[in-house]
């Protein structure tokens, strides 16, 4: 008889509270955990609160695991180190791989549970991630570091649903009345406002430092590299220019910035680290590609050596971010990722 047991991560907020709901519905025996990540003054007692609201109704256990040591340690230090080294991190992902589907997967199993859910949009077949359903609210790209054999553990109930149609099933539920409307909450969980906010209490940001072109000659200065992403096209100066200038690189050791015209951040093939593949025995395959969330998948050829990969594009982009993690899908099928190098 199949183990109906299942952990669900509650954050306080509609999604998750709604996924505990439709899998207690579906007859499983749910127990809650709620993940304290970061230090936040007053917004984990406030957030358990909920989830703990949310436990009484449904009659289920819900737990409060500190996870703050590690959350620390695998994303946050990871964040600060990442731009430190002049590239743009992709800290959920990361978080998702260690902390959400890796300590929670691990505290599952110390309660002698062997299903994991969250409110993520995104489906599961226990082998490979699918896009959700609705794709405005897919985050399959978020999850695409998970580890292979974590996979097999994993429950995602929204991923068949439209977030409208989640609000509007809330609305009917007491214990939702009064957070079906809250504000969504934010991609980052622990920034704020601006991530140079989270930066500036461990460095000096603000050092002021060359803006250089890709030939190295001076063109003007900039307030602090820490302060430019690649493709930014504001916030220093060139000297004499007359048409826009974007950021193409980061000198951090030499706190530069490299600048041009916009034809000049065109790149169609790229290198990947950190590989993690759904499927065994891939080392060359043709697929699409996502190299940030928010844009469109593009067809590419695929080469694995090792632990290294390139990154063949059939068509151009513009302003590729080193650090970011480049997602791989086979129509709604996620292959795997790689973060770009």
């Amino acid at each position: 008889m199949e183990n109906r047991k299942i952990l669900v991560g509650m954050s306080g907020g509609v999604d998750s509270t709604v996924t505990a709901i439709l899998l207690k519905k579906d007859g499983y025996e749910v127990t809650g955990v709620y993940m304290k990540l970061h230090e936040k003054k007053g917004y984990h007692e406030e957030n358990y609160k909920k989830v703990q609201r949310v436990g009484d109704y449904l009659g289920i256990d819900v737990h409060f695991l500190d996870l703050s040591k590690d959350f620390n340690e695998n994303v946050y230090n990871y964040f600060v180190d990442t731009y430190r080294e002049g590239l743009t991190p992709n800290p959920c992902v990361f978080c998702n791989r260690t902390i959400k589907f890796g300590k929670m997967v691990e505290f599952a199993e110390s309660l002698g549970i062997d299903r994991v859910a969250t409110g993520h949009y995104v489906k599961c077949d226990g082998e490979f991630l699918y896009m959700a359903e609705d794709d405005t609210k897919d985050q399959s790209y978020f999850l695409a570091q998970v580890r292979k054999e974590t996979l097999k553990k994993l429950i995602f109930p929204l991923g068949t649903w439209i977030k409208d149609d989640v609000k509007a099933y809330a609305k009917n539920i007491e214990v939702l009345q009064d957070f079906a409307t809250q504000k969504e909450s934010s991609e980052i969980c622990f920034v704020e406002n601006e991530y140079t906010e989270v930066l500036e209490r461990h460095m000096d940001i603000d050092k002021e430092g060359e803006v250089v072109d890709a030939k190295g000659n001076v063109v003007g200065k900039h307030k602090g590299y820490m302060h430019y992403t690649i493709g930014k096209r504001r916030g220093f100066t060139v000297d004499g220019a007359h048409d826009p200038h974007f950021v193409l690189s980061i000198k951090p050791e030499k706190n530069q910035i490299v600048v041009g015209k916009r034809e000049e951040l065109e790149e169609n093939r790229f290198k990947i680290k950190k590989i993690n593949l759904f499927e065994d025995g891939l080392t060359n395959f043709n697929s699409t590609v996502k190299v940030r969330y928010r844009t469109r998948a593009i067809p590419c050829r695929v080469t694995i050596d090792g632990d290294m990969g390139l990154v063949e594009l059939e068509e151009s982009v513009f302003g590729l971010a080193y650090g970011q993690v480049a997602v791989f899908y086979d129509k709604d099928k996620v292959i795997g990722s790689g973060v770009i190098c």
